[in-house]
């Protein structure tokens, strides 16, 4: 039963995660490409969901009880927090200065796992037991994020605009993001 929540929490995860770089994009999109405003709605769905529901949940529920506040958990939790927050805002000028969720998303999510592991295994110290099987695997993800951006579908630029006479005139087809 518990390698099912685990299953069922990283599914999650990915659908979300894999959802949130369109949607977002959408959003500063109808936000007239802002860069703050959409990043300041992540911020306001981050405190419903990270501070609201757990307080719900440690206060009303009682969960957690055995847990408690450490000047250490405290520190690294809160440059996590930085680091998802400067993460987000990566995102958000990303899109603003012409990156499309067809290769921003995936050369992140691509990316980031390469990262958290390198630090991961530099921070532990264990690098004498990583396989060169590892490494293979690292460099593939690698190989395969600069192939998504080499090929990625990059749109069409737009040409000049045309002025025409009010008979002429119709109404622009919507874009989609």
């Amino acid at each position: 039963m518990k390698l099912f929540f685990i299953a069922l929490s990283i599914a999650t995860t990915v659908c979300c995660w894999g959802l949130y770089g369109p949607i977002l994009h959408w959003g500063q999109a109808e936000m007239q490409n802002s860069r703050l405003r959409p990043f300041m709605c992540v911020g306001i769905a981050y405190f419903a969901i990270a501070i609201v529901v757990p307080l719900i949940l440690i206060l009303a529920m009682g969960l957690e009880r055995d847990a408690a506040w450490t000047a250490k958990g405290f520190t690294w939790s809160i440059m996590g927090g930085v680091l998802g927050a400067v993460g987000a805002l990566g995102i958000i000028m990303a899109f603003n200065f012409g990156g499309s969720p067809w290769y921003v998303m995936p050369l992140v999510f691509g990316g980031a796992p390469v990262v958290n592991t390198l630090f991961t295994v530099w921070y532990q110290n264990r690098w004498s037991e990583v396989s060169p099987f590892f490494h293979a695997g690292l460099i593939m993800v690698v190989v395969g994020a600069a192939t998504l951006f080499a090929s990625a579908p990059r749109g069409k630029q737009p040409g000049p605009a045309i002025e025409k006479s009010g008979a002429e005139q119709s109404t622009p087809a919507p874009t989609t993001p």
